[in-house]
């Protein structure tokens, strides 16, 4: 890589949780730089944030639609090769799509898009227009994730026949979304979309349990509930899945558990063993077995597989976290990147983000937990 990959950025401006933890990520490993932004709907707020990031006065724009244009006409040794979007949900699907349109490479955060129907119109362009995509399911970039995939899909748990994912957190027990902006849009139908809790973070247990396992949702059943009064969508759900192939899960995700912060969970079990990971203990991964003791797996040692070395950073006992997870995600995307600006294939290792297709079916899932949930039927097929 002679230079580096250059980023532009819509949303995550002052007053922003995910936009820092974006550019965190996106400089870990040094291979991205920041060159332009429309980082608020507020103009003073954007010129703020570009001030503190450094970035050029002719290069902090007052709309995202300013930025895709105005960065398409420049020399392309100046312009930015690809745009992170960091916005609430009912901005992502505008500026993606006139990104796309443009020649620009998209990061975009999950859940994709604001509509299933603006998901496939992202898909669709994706694959008219070559461009990569990636959406920031954040859990993935682990790299004893990527080891328990390796190790189920390489057939140590044997036939998978049981999924248990859930993600419990707490911040959202009471009516906050008066004082937390973050809170605000989240509880807020008109800028989250469909879902609230499982919106938010289920689809993040749903699409690990799809990463990991390598199973599709067959067929699901799902109970969402609205504990806060006058909270109108959802900020706790269980959900029943049969997987095709026959295996069985369930995924549950609240937002009203009080005292706990971040707790996402997977339990994965088949006929030979059983495979266990928390993200708050995010370096180790416990197998377990009928007839001898349950192995500790720890990131760093020399028994991983490629794919999880190459997202360690680390030697063993070394803790890595969620930002080098959100690093890993970013790291592989300019790779990938770098090898297509040069006419290069990028190698499978540099393409293992998620992608389009992760979004479609996040969204897939979203509506159809929706549906089953307001449905007196309750099972019901996935969305496609």
């Amino acid at each position: 890589m002679e230079r580096k990959i250059r980023m532009g950025m819509i949303g995550g401006g002052e007053g922003s949780f995910i936009g820092p933890v974006h550019r965190i990520a996106a400089f870990l490993d040094g291979q991205i730089e920041l060159v332009c932004g429309c980082f608020s709907s507020s103009f003073e707020n954007t010129k703020t944030t570009a001030r503190a990031l450094f970035i050029p006065e002719n290069r902090a724009y007052r709309t995202f639609t300013e930025m895709i244009e105005k960065e398409a006409l420049l020399p392309e040794g100046e312009r930015m090769d690809f745009v992170a979007i960091v916005t609430p949900n009912d901005l992502h699907f505008e500026p993606a799509m006139l990104a796309l349109n443009n020649g620009f490479h998209v990061v975009l955060d999950k859940p994709m898009t604001f509509t299933l129907e603006e998901a496939y119109q992202l898909r669709d362009k994706v694959k008219e227009t070559g461009l990569l995509f990636a959406l920031t399911h954040t859990y993935t970039g682990y790299p004893m994730i990527k080891e328990s995939r390796h190790r189920v899909r390489r057939g140590d748990l044997g036939k998978i026949r049981r999924i248990y994912v859930e993600y419990p957190q707490g911040w959202l027990s009471n009516d906050i979304a008066g004082e937390n902006k973050q809170a605000a849009w989240r509880v807020d139908p008109r800028r989250a979309g469909k879902g609230g809790c499982m919106g938010d973070i289920g689809v993040h247990a749903y699409n690990l349990a799809e990463y990991i396992s390598g199973l599709e949702v067959d067929e699901l059943c799902a109970e969402l509930n609205s504990f806060v009064p006058n909270r109108i969508l959802d900020d706790d759900g269980v959900v029943m899945i049969r997987y095709k192939g026959g295996a069985k899960g369930m995924l549950a995700a609240s937002q009203i558990a009080i005292g706990e912060e971040n707790d996402l969970t997977i339990r994965i079990y088949g006929e030979k063993g059983g495979l266990s990971w928390r993200q708050e203990e995010p370096n180790t991964i416990i197998l377990k077995w009928a007839d001898k003791p349950n192995e500790i797996i720890r990131t760093g040692s020399g028994y991983m597989s490629s794919l999880s070395q190459h997202n360690t950073r680390v030697p063993g006992g070394h803790p890595e976290g969620y930002i080098e997870a959100f690093a890993n995600i970013y790291r592989n995307f300019a790779l990938a990147l770098d090898c297509i600006l040069k006419g290069n294939e990028p190698k499978p290792e540099y393409l293992d983000f998620p992608t389009v297709k992760d979004g479609v079916r996040g969204m897939q899932f979203i509506e159809t937990v929706v549906a089953s949930s307001e449905s007196e039927d309750k099972w019901i097929k996935m969305i496609e």
